[in-house]
């Protein structure tokens, strides 16, 4: 098993990576819409795609201070290849180059139930409110958000969350 590294997802990778599976992101319900990644690492198996993490940058405000962070999102194992410990594996490969980008803290978007590979990951979540934008202005966000301090010594803000442009 390799580590890869490429830019944006095209359509014959996510098409192969999710198969069949009608909703591969459990995203029914969800009605936000979420930003493309222009970066992403991936764990490939002779030569197959089998798990993925996004990244991008994003401007967050907390208390009217304005910072640059990492999103993580789409993160994503085959179904034939869940439960190998692939998806840990990929997002630690992600936060590795994550650290590389710049910003301090990098920041994703869960599902409740996938809080505690996040967690075990040192992720936190966020206590205060977040708005993210979408195309029609900011709304409350859908999905637990968490973070995770990418330098020694990094502590998240107290405050209010705006996150500007589209979730990761």
């Amino acid at each position: 098993m390799e580590v890869v590294e490429f830019g944006e997802l095209t359509e014959h990778q996510r098409s192969a990576l999710e198969g069949d599976e009608v909703d591969p992101f459990d995203a029914a319900g969800v009605t936000l819409r979420f930003r493309g990644k222009e970066r992403h690492v991936a764990l490939s198996d002779n030569g197959v795609l089998i798990a993925t993490a996004g990244l991008t940058t994003a401007t967050v405000v907390v208390r009217e201070e304005s910072f640059g962070v990492v999103g993580l999102g789409g993160v994503f194992v085959r179904a034939d290849r869940r439960g190998q410990g692939l998806g840990r594996r990929v997002v630690e490969e992600a936060l590795a180059r994550a650290a590389t980008i710049g910003p301090v803290f990098v920041v994703l978007f869960c599902h409740d139930d996938r809080a505690g590979l996040y967690e075990r990951l040192g992720f936190s979540e966020i206590g205060s409110p977040v708005e993210v934008e979408q195309p029609d202005g900011f709304v409350p966000a859908e999905q637990m958000v968490m973070w995770r301090a990418l330098e020694s010594g990094a502590i998240w803000p107290d405050g209010a969350v705006t996150l500007h442009g589209l979730p990761f």
